[in-house]
């Protein structure tokens, strides 16, 4: 996994966007955003099960799974919406490439490039952003504590409970 800061530019969101300045899983600690590498699916189940993950299923985001390019480019946009969710979100790259983007402290975008065996846990409350990587393809395993669900809540949404949870928990 790659992390780094946005560079901040416009342009293809599927690009790289590296500003040259790196950011260490231990910085994404201090948000709440926790960082692996799991060569083996053993590795994931053990993580699963230490977390109560009960569900999981297997997505493909690419333009031929998501009913050709201009479907699929209205998809990756929906996905690159700033928003939180009210529950974790927990993504494991079985192929391909994409990026999460999320905010730390000051309101800049991390950048996470996850390949494949990259692990990525956001917490419930936290801004960020998914997009594919310029080769438009990914699948990723999606666990999940309880049913699986997938609401976004867009920016601004300050004043949701779990994202006044979240920037508490992460305000000491």
């Amino acid at each position: 996994m790659k992390i780094y800061y946005h560079d901040g530019l416009e342009g293809d969101q599927r690009l790289r966007h590296d500003s040259g300045k790196e950011v260490t899983v231990e910085e994404l600690d201090k948000l709440a955003v926790k960082a692996y590498h799991f060569d083996d699916i053993k590795d994931v189940d053990k993580l699963a099960e230490s977390r109560n993950y009960i569900n999981r299923d297997v997505i493909n985001v690419s333009p031929e799974a998501l009913g050709g390019k201009e479907s699929y480019e209205t998809k990756i946009k929906t996905f690159y919406t700033e928003h939180l969710h009210e529950d974790e979100e927990i993504r494991y790259v079985l192929d391909g490439e994409g990026y999460f983007d999320v905010r730390d402290k000051s309101d800049r975008w991390i950048r996470c490039l996850l390949t494949k065996g990259d692990l990525l846990i956001l917490p419930a409350g936290i801004y960020h952003r998914f997009t594919t990587a310029s080769n438009d393809y990914i699948q990723a395993m999606r666990l999940f504590q309880a049913e699986p669900k997938w609401i976004p809540h867009n920016r601004p949404c300050d004043n949701n409970e779990y994202r006044v949870e979240y920037v508490k928990s992460i305000s000491v």
